[in-house]
């Protein structure tokens, strides 16, 4: 059995949790166009006849503007120690100095690395080899491929050529697990996400979502999430006129969150504003959610 675990990095929006679903053929991160929102450490688990990849999802890299910046860098960091690091490029907006930074710290960690240049749909082909020949004069990369996440265009590739780097070693997960986060993470997240696509820019990413109650009642499941912001004004935002935005929400939602459990749900959502974060903490733990706070 061969196995491995490999980081998937780049600048915000380059599109590494499209990747990460596209390898597994299945949604475990969200995706949005707004910067920071993959905010934890997201593993998601290949399994094939002969090997185990433990793909890790991150924090998009880019110059902190506050706390929250340094600290999802910092997460992001920790996983340039892997066994592979997956250096994703956004061929349309090119190679920029957001990836130079990148770079600099993988040449530090002088770990097996290849260069992905994702969105290949969006760019004419005969700019694609220009571009590859600029980016390798910086760095020698252990393999180069050229991919579209979210079309699937060599993803196939990419998952037998990474096979060929992996060592004989342990399996890691049994078969039956596909990611390292928790069922209510997961659900959470899928309303994060369609608040997100929904609100554009109008809300901002550290909008938090728990899922609050969780009841299997055979035929259906009864699922309560709570929408935490930090201001009144963006409660009226989600919720929308007369109700009509969190309805859009809850209706998105379900279907992402009925496909994962492969069963009919009902869905309820609602919104509370909860200025401090001291606040919120009080909160996680009076309603026994303390995997939040990790």
């Amino acid at each position: 059995m061969k196995s491995g675990f490999v980081s998937i990095v780049g600048r915000p929006n380059v599109g590494k949790s499209t990747l990460l679903n596209s390898l597994l053929e299945r949604k475990i991160a969200i995706t949005s166009n707004v910067s920071g929102t993959t905010r934890n450490i997201i593993e998601g688990i290949y399994n094939d006849d002969d090997s185990q990849i433990i793909f890790i999802d991150t924090p998009g890299i880019s110059k902190p503007q506050n706390k929250l910046g340094s600290y999802l860098n910092q997460k992001a960091y920790i996983t340039f120690d892997e066994d592979i690091i997956l250096f994703l490029i956004d061929c349309e907006s090119g190679f920029g100095k957001g990836d130079r930074f990148i770079l600099d710290k993988i040449k530090e960690s002088n770990k097996t690395t290849f260069l992905l240049l994702n969105k290949i749909d969006k760019i004419k082909k005969d700019e694609l080899l220009p571009m590859i020949s600029e980016i390798t004069k910086e760095y020698t990369f252990s393999e180069v491929i050229p991919i579209s996440a979210l079309k699937g265009d060599n993803v196939v590739d990419l998952i037998n050529t990474i096979k060929k780097y992996l060592k004989e070693d342990i399996k890691y997960y049994s078969d039956d697990v596909i990611t390292n986060v928790s069922r209510n993470f997961l659900i959470a997240e899928f309303v994060r996400e369609k608040i997100l696509h929904l609100t554009h820019d109008e809300v901002p990413h550290t909008v938090n979502c728990l899922v609050e109650s969780y009841k299997d009642k055979g035929n259906i499941i009864d699922i309560s999430v709570l929408i935490i912001v930090d201001r009144d004004n963006l409660k009226k935002i989600i919720i929308g006129k007369n109700g009509s935005l969190i309805k859009r929400v809850g209706i998105e939602s379900r279907k992402d969150i009925e496909e994962f459990l492969g069963k009919q749900v009902f869905l309820e959502t609602h919104v509370k504003t909860i200025e401090s974060w001291r606040d919120r903490e009080k909160y996680l733990v009076e309603f026994g959610l303390t995997d939040e706070l990790k």
